[in-house]
């Protein structure tokens, strides 16, 4: 049981899914952890707090103010826990966390959480899609929290759509998860690229593709918090930066060309996810096009930044990731790139379920597997694929930079 000698604080929203609360504190505990509740007002609506008392044998905290405690139980709780598991967060409360505000248990505990902190949203699909609710998340995730879930399926009120909390045994496997990685990327020098580029037709008119940068600012995301040391080369998105990334912002392919490849000697692992241009407008016109008659385009290849890299590595990158983005003859077309670009893994997905939106469905193409994942949220797809690079990180050596003159560190 990873999870064993583990201190998680429960948190609970004033949602329907508390009554799920019930059910992940048992199997948290079930799993070796010891677990505390701390529960707002309106979470005591939809389930007692005598029950967690029950399944902890210590009193689920619901009042800041309780005369019958001597000490500040958010600051001791805060210290005191590994990790923080909010199951589940409403819009409201995930909008106040956001906030910064602590005027109650719940929130205070989180504003003195020394540890991980995850969110476990629930609410009705309306109430999930609202831009107020994105915002709020994008800000909980750049400051460093993990969001579990939501899914979709039936809700309260018969509905079907995302915002059903995740199931209790489902968080108690991400958290397992999460805990037995720990920081196995520590010391690990990760080059990823993410986002589309964009190729200039005019000074207002660009080539390029539906690529949002999720899945690229994904994995920036997951591997800093396993520990690497992260340069993202992004092309033109609007997420915010990975807190403590390096960011290099390019806009046409040759421009992340150039990018990488004045990088990846120093890097152990470069992860190639970006939509890459394959063509570009052979001229750039200095002025706007005018509209007349048909217009005849003559396009050029651009450099193939994953072919280069193979061709060109030595001793490193150690391991090299690239993506295959396809319609039809998926590991065909993968197994293929994975050998004439000299790849060690290649991480295929078709184009309606990979290139935009907030969940993907991929396989992992190696020379000796083929590891077809299900369809699941591209944080999560990350850390499959991070989990792949880590293994293949442990089977064979990665050699240190050497840094002289002005380079050397201070």
């Amino acid at each position: 049981m990873s999870l064993q000698g583990k201190r998680i604080v429960v948190g609970i929203g004033g949602g329907i899914a508390a009554f799920k609360a019930v059910q992940l504190v048992r199997e948290l505990m079930r799993r070796g952890a010891e677990v505390r509740v701390v529960m707002t007002k309106a979470a005591t609506h939809f389930v007692g707090p005598i029950t967690f008392a029950g399944l902890t044998g210590k009193p689920a905290v619901t009042d800041l103010w309780a005369t019958d405690y001597a000490g500040e139980i958010h600051v001791e709780l805060g210290e005191w826990a590994d990790a923080v598991v909010v199951a589940p967060a409403t819009m409201n409360l995930m909008a106040r966390a956001t906030a910064g505000q602590a005027d109650d248990v719940v929130l205070a505990t989180l504003a003195c959480a020394r540890g991980d902190v995850f969110f476990a949203p629930a609410m009705h699909h309306r109430m999930w899609s609202h831009q107020a609710t994105r915002s709020n998340v994008e800000l909980l995730i750049d400051r460093g929290a993990a969001l579990l879930g939501p899914v979709t399926g039936a809700l309260a009120n018969g509905e079907i759509g995302p915002g059903r909390m995740m199931e209790p045994e489902d968080i108690a496997e991400e958290l397992e998860t999460h805990f037995a990685r720990g920081d196995d990327l520590a010391r690990v020098q990760v080059l990823i690229t993410a986002g589309p580029t964009h190729e200039d037709l005019d000074p207002v008119r660009f080539i390029g593709n539906r690529s949002t940068g999720t899945m690229g600012y994904a994995l920036a995301s997951q591997a800093l918090r396993r520990g690497a040391s992260v340069t993202l080369v992004s092309g033109p998105v609007h997420l915010p930066d990975p807190q403590g990334a390096d960011v290099v912002r390019v806009r046409s392919a040759r421009e992340m060309h150039e990018a990488v490849m004045q990088r990846f000697e120093e890097t152990d692992v470069v992860i190639m996810a970006a939509a890459v241009a394959d063509y570009r407008p052979e001229r750039r016109e200095p002025h706007k096009i005018k509209k007349r008659g048909n217009l005849q385009l003559d396009l050029v290849r651009n450099p193939d930044i994953l072919a280069d890299v193979g061709a060109k590595r030595t001793q490193r990158p150690a391991v090299l990731v690239g993506f295959a983005l396809e319609t039809e003859n998926l590991e065909q077309a993968a197994r293929g790139k994975l050998e004439r670009k000299a790849a060690d893994l290649i991480v295929a997905n078709t184009a309606n379920a990979g290139l935009a939106g907030d969940t993907n469905r991929a396989t992992l193409i190696d020379p000796s597997s083929v590891t077809p994942l299900p369809e699941m949220s591209k944080k999560a797809l990350a850390n499959q694929i991070l989990d792949r690079v880590s293994t293949l990180l442990q089977q064979q050596p990665r050699h240190p930079v050497v840094r002289t003159g002005q380079d050397a560190p201070n």
